[in-house]
């Protein structure tokens, strides 16, 4: 990424998020392992209300010289009676709007159709295995993976602009390869990989290692002359490898470890070895630097990975709150401790705030998860 583009985005940032993730609600139908909301199979005490709901979306489209991007997550956005209601309103505000629904039996035709009328046009569902018995396992429902494909099926029939959403754990790094034949062979184009934070439910599952980490951001690099569009959360390194890597491209495949060439085996023999690359853009976001999180009962967040309240949509302004809290203004300033606050790529990546925090309890502590913050240590 340029300077001047960079600069631009951070200057953005600064002023507003890019996008805006809405936990509607706690309830979902699933009880996945690394769950960051901890999910319940109904709605907790103390959810927004429709009308306390539309209030936030009309802050939204009040704020100025923006235009965030909303997201609809939960537990299970569709667990929502009043979703449909709430797009709506939202489209008449002018708002751009996604949803990030789980794979459940409330994800139905009629319902989609009823969304996309009332102004959702794009939509991300997850997929953590390319193997039965992996994702089914994460998510903790037999035969969801069938379920899951089939959703991302009838999605792309509706016209939605699809996302695969697939967090980064050891029990499933090493099917990520299958996954991205999985997505091109169904043409998805964007994959968001999400390098698991020991948050909510994921407390007790396994991260990677920093080393692991490092192959898996050389695999998503490589994916690039494969047509997919890549998007990290919690993993802003991967951007320093991309721009490694984007200066000398020759040398992605001979720095790949094992992991690496492990991942790219099932691509090269179905796809052929990568040849070019399209390029595709990258953002340079984190938590709270142009990304923000709202709960179901309304408290603010830099993320929904860092659980660092910084106030409440039903007594604060959001716009208040993103612009003039401390700790964002921190986070977005790159005040960093340890090898984070000296590494030379920290105005790109800056780490993962709420891996920082889950390890130390210091959001503007080191990330573990960067090969880059061991070596300086």
């Amino acid at each position: 990424m340029r300077e001047s583009t960079l600069d631009r985005a951070l200057a953005h940032y600064a002023n507003a998020p890019h996008l805006v993730f809405w936990e509607t609600t706690k309830a979902c139908q699933l009880a996945c392992l690394h769950c960051r909301a901890s999910a319940q199979y109904g709605p907790a005490p103390g959810e927004l209300t429709t009308e306390e709901g539309k209030a936030f979306l009309d802050a939204l489209a009040a704020w100025k010289d923006a235009s965030p991007i909303v997201i609809f997550t939960g537990g299970d956005c569709l667990a929502r009676a009043d979703l449909r209601e709430l797009v709506a309103h939202g489209n008449g505000l002018g708002l751009r709007m996604g949803i990030a629904p789980s794979v459940t039996p409330r994800l139905e035709d009629e319902v989609l159709r009823d969304l996309y009328a009332s102004g959702v046009r794009s939509a991300s569902i997850s997929c953590d295995g390319a193997r039965a018995g992996t994702h089914d396992g994460i998510r903790g429902i037999p035969g969801h993976l069938v379920s899951t494909l089939g959703a991302l099926e009838l999605l792309s029939d509706l016209g939605y602009r699809l996302q695969v959403n697939t967090a980064v754990m050891a029990r499933n790094v090493h099917e990520l390869g299958e996954i991205a034949c999985l997505l091109i062979e169904r043409q998805i184009r964007v994959w968001e990989v999400f390098f698991l934070v020991g948050t909510g439910r994921g407390t007790g599952e396994e991260e990677i290692a920093a080393q692991e980490a490092e192959d898996v951001c050389r695999f998503l690099v490589a994916l690039d002359a494969y047509g997919l569009t890549i998007r990290t959360v919690e993993a802003p390194f991967y951007r320093r490898v991309r721009e490694m890597y984007d200066a000398a491209p020759d040398q992605l495949e001979a720095d790949g470890g094992a992991l690496f060439h492990e991942l790219m085996g099932p691509l090269e023999a179905r796809h052929g070895k990568p040849a070019g690359t399209h390029h595709s853009a990258t953002l340079a976001t984190g938590d709270g630097r142009g990304v923000v999180f709202v709960g179901h009962d309304g408290a603010i967040h830099p993320s929904g990975f860092l659980p660092v309240s910084l106030g409440n949509v039903r007594t604060d302004s959001l716009v208040d709150v993103y612009q003039t809290h401390p700790l964002l203004a921190a986070l977005r300033q790159g005040e960093l401790h340890g090898p984070c606050g000296e590494c030379a790529w920290r105005r790109l990546c800056g780490g993962s705030r709420a891996r920082a925090y889950a390890h130390s309890g210091d959001p503007l502590g080191s990330d573990p998860a960067c090969i880059n913050a061991l070596v300086t240590a």
